[in-house]
């Protein structure tokens, strides 16, 4: 059980047919807005940045919002929002949870549909409303979005993916939001990607093997904030020295765990770790670094040696 990479295989093929759906669904519809709103999740960007739907809205304005950015490390988004900066794309961290910060977003996305709206005025278009889509994976808070956007329930939201299944017009002041269906891609690049993805809960955990899921995340978090796990669990600091699945039951013992015969419920134990990270009760945690600031890393550890 040493080597836990937090969701099995073949899970990197899963791919639902109403995601092809979707994705079709886009191809036509890119043709009728003016920009697009992607939703990305703070806590690991790149992840969650489906390359399906950079291909398909790539012609358009394009907007990134790191969403959930109160559950992120704040100095690792502070990076990431310089990286899409250095990339030239319009970029703004926020929890669409908080009506104030949705309400935010308007200004950024007048100001990425400036030229857009300059021809308008000088057509004669002035007041016309501005039409965006808002796309991103399963469970990124798009529908969050879209009703603090709006200062009332329009779009249907769960802390669950695949909630929204069909396309869904909104009206908000002088913007036509577009809320798409959240998609995956048919083949993830890596396996630390769809296990990330799995981590914050965007494919489905009925898929999922739970214990796989909790040493993988085990396993992570610890190359990065051993101490929030020593301090969460009470654990010593030989504890992180064992492997994920020994060091999962080692938590699952600590919080009283038990079944008959004194053996740990490795399942409710891994259940409750995964529950606890989505919470957030680890603390503020971001799994993904942007590229620079890892190759700076990788540098140092080769000069070290």
């Amino acid at each position: 059980m040493d080597d836990m990479s937090g969701v099995n295989r073949r899970v990197i093929q899963w791919f639902p047919g109403h995601m092809t759906k979707t994705l079709r669904m886009m191809e036509k519809e890119i043709r009728n807005v003016d920009c697009v709103l992607q939703i990305l999740d703070a806590r690991i960007p790149l992840s969650s940045l489906n390359p399906e739907i950079e291909r398909i809205t790539g012609g358009k304005p394009h907007l990134y919002v790191l969403n959930k950015s109160d559950l992120a490390d704040p100095e690792i988004t502070k990076q990431w929002l310089e990286y899409f900066k250095a990339a030239d794309a319009g970029c703004i961290a926020m929890d669409a949870r908080q009506k104030k910060s949705a309400n935010a977003i308007k200004k950024p996305i007048i100001a990425e549909l400036s030229a857009l709206l300059e021809r308008r005025r000088n057509r004669g278009m002035a007041g016309a409303r501005t039409r965006v889509m808002v796309v991103g994976i399963p469970n990124v808070g798009k529908s969050t979005f879209i009703n603090s956007f709006a200062g009332e329930a329009r779009a249907k939201a769960a802390n669950k993916p695949g909630v929204t299944r069909g396309k869904q017009w909104i009206a908000v002041d002088d913007f036509d939001l577009l809320d798409m269906p959240g998609v995956l891609w048919k083949k993830f690049d890596t396996l630390e990607t769809a296990t990330n993805l799995a981590f914050i809960g965007s494919i489905r955990d009925d898929i999922l093997d739970i214990e796989e899921l909790a040493c993988g995340l085990l396993s992570s978090v610890r190359g990065i904030y051993p101490q929030r796990l020593l301090e969460r669990y009470k654990l010593d600091a030989d504890a992180l020295e064992l492997a994920p699945y020994d060091l999962l039951l080692a938590i699952g013992a600590k919080r009283g765990m038990l079944v008959s015969g004194g053996e740990v419920d490795s399942e409710r134990a891994a259940r409750m770790l995964v529950g606890e990270f989505r919470a957030s009760k680890w603390g503020r945690i971001s799994l993904e670094r942007p590229p620079q600031m890892a190759r700076e890393e990788d540098d140092d550890g080769l000069e070290e040696d």
